[in-house]
């Protein structure tokens, strides 16, 4: 078998997504063959249609959201650079490198990954997680196993813990501490390859 360095120039800025992301070549080549797949129309982008062919995020409640996350603000397609870099935030972290040129905090540290987990509650992006935006996200993960009486005192005991500046909200440093003793390594991880 040939060496997957080489395999690797089939990959659109292949050299550049292992610096920036702590890929190994291995693992891009499968993201390559993944996003290919997804891609069935060889169109070289994803809608959002097309991750419906992935059944975890399809039975996902909150599919939508997370599929939402490789989408920036308007875009309605993403390329294999950009689909890579959001899937960084999901390598575990035992296997962070260091390399050369590689930027200072890796997309799968700690703090971008509840950076990343922290904007999937925030979807009006004004950096705090409102009553209303928790309770959307309750509803979608819980549903019709409890009742909206529930889901509302979900919410409110979930921000009367958070809210340590008394705002009626969650700004990313409440969420951070608030999940300081939470394994996100563990609750955001992908095995790639396993």
């Amino acid at each position: 078998m040939g060496s997957s360095s080489s395999s690797l120039s089939n990959v659109p800025d292949g050299q550049q997504l292992m610096q920036e992301t702590g890929f190994s070549a291995a693992h891009l080549l499968r993201l390559y063959e993944r996003f290919e797949f997804l891609d069935r129309d060889n169109r070289g982008h994803l809608r959002s249609e097309d991750f419906e062919a992935v059944p975890e995020l399809s039975e996902n409640p909150i599919g939508d959201r997370i599929v939402g996350a490789f989408f920036l603000s308007g875009q309605e397609t993403v390329d294999f650079s950009s689909f890579v870099r959001v899937l960084a935030h999901f390598r575990p972290t035992e296997r962070n490198r260091s390399r050369a040129g590689a930027q200072l905090e890796p997309a799968n540290s700690r703090n971008r990954k509840l950076k990343f987990a922290f904007q999937l509650y925030d979807r009006d992006r004004d950096g705090k997680i409102s009553r209303t935006e928790l309770l959307q996200v309750l509803r979608e993960m819980l549903g019709m196993q409890v009742t909206e009486e529930q889901l509302q005192s979900i919410a409110d005991r979930a921000i009367q813990e958070a809210d340590l500046d008394k705002d009626d909200a969650i700004s990313f440093d409440e969420f951070r501490k608030s999940l300081e003793k939470v394994n996100i390594d563990h609750k955001m991880s992908i095995r790639f390859l396993e």
